[in-house]
């Protein structure tokens, strides 16, 4: 099997919360460090015990328990923002990374649901402590609370919100380029 294929194989079995508790900025670069044998394949809460044994069965590897340095297994959650409390200060707007999060500066900011991955990124950046995370069901955890639909979602979410900002940055670049250049001519 093809590194790549394998990468794609063990990022298929993560469930794409883009939530960093395994360590790694996102799935992405943590797949590719299981398939690099440079991670271990229980560092990843939101899979939980069900995402270890898929992850057991793509790299052959032993299932192992959830290593606690990276978290526990709990409920699925998503966060709630309390709109008497925001402040538009769209800081957790520019931690989601599925762009769950909507608003503009000194507005009231929203979370749209079926988009909301639970990664808890958003808690400790904002600064009036007006987001809370709300269990979909307490009953149940890992992959038993989530699916490969939503896997799929957020993934396309996490990888549009990637390409749209690299465009911003590199708009950015060009603009201050520009900018320099046009002083440069009128000096």
């Amino acid at each position: 099997m093809s590194q790549v294929s394998l990468v794609e194989r063990i990022l298929d079995a993560l469930p794409q919360t883009q939530c960093t508790r395994c360590g790694y900025p996102n799935c992405l670069q943590y797949a590719q460090a299981i398939a690099n044998e440079e991670a271990a394949i229980n560092q990843c809460p939101p899979g939980g015990a069900e995402g270890i044994v898929r992850l057991a069965a793509i790299t052959g590897k032993a299932v192992a328990h959830l290593n606690p340095e990276h978290g526990i297994e709990a409920p699925r959650t998503l966060a709630v923002i309390d709109e008497d409390w925001c402040i538009g200060c769209t800081l957790c707007i520019d931690a989601c990374p599925t762009d769950a999060i909507v608003g503009s500066n000194k507005r009231m900011h929203t979370v749209i649901e079926p988009y909301c991955t639970g990664c808890e990124l958003c808690i400790p950046v904002c600064p009036v402590d007006c987001i809370a995370l709300e269990p979909v069901d307490a009953n149940l955890t890992g992959w038993h609370a989530w699916s490969q639909d939503l896997a799929n979602v957020a993934r396309a979410r996490y990888e549009s919100k990637t390409v749209r900002l690299a465009r911003l940055q590199k708009e950015e670049e060009q603009r201050l380029e520009a900018l320099a250049n046009t002083r440069k001519a009128d000096s």
